[in-house]
């Protein structure tokens, strides 16, 4: 996989060229205008303090206040709700620099991917280099990998199983987080064996070390916390750690292909040579899509992740000026004649993403 990445190169004329030029342009001009900082501000720390609330607060209570099964269910689920916004709006600006001018804060924040159990080493190569440097080509951009019972990549092989993907794909989204715990020892290997971990300064068996030890901490305090101060048995944490990773997970993965995996949203493949015949930045107008960008509390919960078009373009800007942004993108999209896939609501783009499922899983059939 990596040596693909390696490989493929984005070759373009300077027309092409020109729009990425021209959109940077606007795009900062609009800061230097307004006289504003590119990273996040006041509106970041409040929803820092009450997404890390909607996680933490109910497991205090879990822990120190007798509660029933069913008002512990609804615990884990808001649990599961809390870790989801974390991610979306904390943990994702932190960890693309964008969330404070401060270095030191964006590692602080970035590290809260360790609540969800994850890694932050594997995110920034996952996420950060293979997913938004190759956005939605087949072989390279993991969140487009297609496994078991999903395909979500047109280039993927067709399987009976998925011929009713749109149906069942949602309750394997919900399986994100939780096989995250376990998948990011194979995928931190992956990368050790390829070497990127080396690359970027690390060192393998360190950073596979880390993982143990953060891992080992955060099964001790979610699971061992609850199976030491509660009357709840062993099966009820369980279930109650199982609910509350599946919810997060159906809502991250929904949210993210929404954005990427909908009608209009191209996956093109390089040419034999390993080349893309277009420009990155006109790549990422093709490869992704807008939704919703009136649903402010949708914009605000899911950390501004449906405004994935000018998050792709500006992924070091905080996402907090995203609507701002998104009429001067388009605009620029306009004047240069490329499409700027939008789904006016959330509605319309989930029912694309199932659409495009139902098309991936019958593809040839």
């Amino acid at each position: 996989m990596y040596m693909k990445m390696k490989t493929i190169k984005f070759i373009c004329n300077d027309k092409q060229k020109l729009f990425a030029a021209t959109v940077r342009k606007n795009v900062f001009k609009y800061f230097e205008e307004k006289g504003i900082s590119q990273q996040g501000n006041a509106s970041m720390v409040i929803k820092t303090i009450l997404m890390l609330s909607a996680y933490i607060v109910p497991f205090v209570v879990l822990l120190t206040v007798p509660v029933g099964a069913w008002l512990g269910l609804l615990l884990t689920v808001l649990m599961g709700i809390g870790m989801a916004g974390t991610g979306m709006g904390v943990m994702h600006d932190a960890l693309h620099g964008s969330y404070s001018r401060w270095q030191w804060l964006n590692k602080l924040l970035g590290g809260t991917i360790y609540l969800l159990g994850s890694n932050v080493f594997n995110w920034r190569i996952q996420h950060n280099i293979l997913h938004h440097t190759h956005t939605n080509i087949h072989g390279v951009d993991e969140d487009i990998a297609s496994r078991g019972p999903i395909r979500l990549a047109e280039h993927a092989p067709l399987r009976k199983i998925h011929r009713y993907q749109y149906i069942h794909a949602f309750f394997f989204y919900g399986l994100m987080t939780f096989s995250k715990l376990t998948k990011d020892f194979t995928q931190l290997l992956k990368y050790n064996k390829a070497g990127i971990t080396r690359k970027h300064g690390m060192n393998p068996t360190l950073e596979f070390t880390k993982m143990v030890v953060y891992k080992l901490i955060y099964l001790f305090v979610i699971i061992g916390l609850p199976l030491l101060l509660t009357d709840f048995k062993c099966w009820q944490v369980l279930t109650g750690f199982f609910i509350m990773h599946w919810t997060t997970g159906c809502i991250l993965s929904t949210v993210f292909q929404m954005a990427h995996v909908v009608e209009g949203a191209e996956q093109p493949m390089p040419n034999e040579k390993g080349i893309i015949e277009n420009d990155w930045a006109i790549h990422q107008l093709a490869t992704t899509s807008d939704f919703g960008r009136n649903n402010f509390f949708l914009s605000w919960y899911i950390g501004g992740l449906n405004f994935q078009i000018e998050h792709h373009l500006f992924p070091n800007i905080c996402h907090i000026h995203y609507r701002q942004l998104s009429p001067i993108v388009q605009q620029t999209a306009k004047e240069f004649g490329l499409t700027y896939n939008l789904k006016p609501t959330f509605f319309n783009a989930f029912a694309s993403h199932v659409k495009r499922l139902k098309e991936l899983g019958r593809e040839g059939v």
